[in-house]
């Protein structure tokens, strides 16, 4: 299945979420994409909304279908709540967490990086965005990445970091520390939902 390439502001206005998580999408125009968009006020199924719920995270973490019902079965054979080992599986892969660092502004940024080679892991090149990051790992530029301008300039515009990356500014890697927790995650995300849709 090929990726999509079209506009993020138009996914996230199809389903009412701010894929960005920055709410820019929303802040103009808070309803759906299209002539119509404003009118649309039908009221969802419980398929609807379980099926809307399924599109916000994989909206946000960039991945087509395949990818993410292989990552929903391998959460649900970890030891725990089925629906926040999904979203640590996804806050694990390599390109959420280089756009965690700030080295992107966005996750499509982020995966660019990944896969144009600019990205190590414990000093080894990877260029695998889906590639699962271990607890403990740093993340790093390539020493001839480290003055990109694009990435400068998305490390200027971070305000905050998440605490389970311990990011350092000097050297600019940064060492996943440890799982998130789920409080640390969107809380506008229902994973219960995700859950009743792929076991209904």
């Amino acid at each position: 299945m090929a990726r999509y390439t079209g506009s993020s502001y138009k996914r996230s206005r199809s389903v009412g979420f701010s894929t960005l998580e920055n709410g820019k999408e929303l802040a103009r125009r808070p309803y759906r994409p299209g002539q119509h968009g404003s009118d649309r006020k039908g009221k969802l199924s419980d398929y609807g909304t379980q099926l809307k719920e399924k599109q916000k995270v994989k909206f946000m973490y960039g991945l087509n279908e395949r990818q993410f019902k292989k990552t929903f079965i391998e959460a649900g054979k970890m030891a725990g709540v089925h629906g926040e080992n999904f979203l640590k599986l996804l806050e694990s892969r390599l390109d959420n967490l280089v756009y965690r660092m700030g080295f992107a502004n966005t996750r499509r940024g982020a995966r660019q990086l990944v896969n144009h080679g600019h990205i190590a892991v414990d000093g080894k090149k990877v260029d695998i965005p889906s590639f699962r990051v271990k607890v403990g790992s740093v993340i790093s530029l390539k020493d001839n990445t480290k003055e990109l301008k694009s990435v400068n300039d998305a490390l200027a515009a971070v305000t905050k970091r998440v605490e389970y990356i311990d990011y350092d500014t000097n050297k600019k890697t940064a060492k996943y520390v440890r799982l998130p927790e789920r409080n640390e995650l969107n809380a506008d995300i229902n994973e219960a939902l995700i859950v009743e849709f792929y076991n209904r």
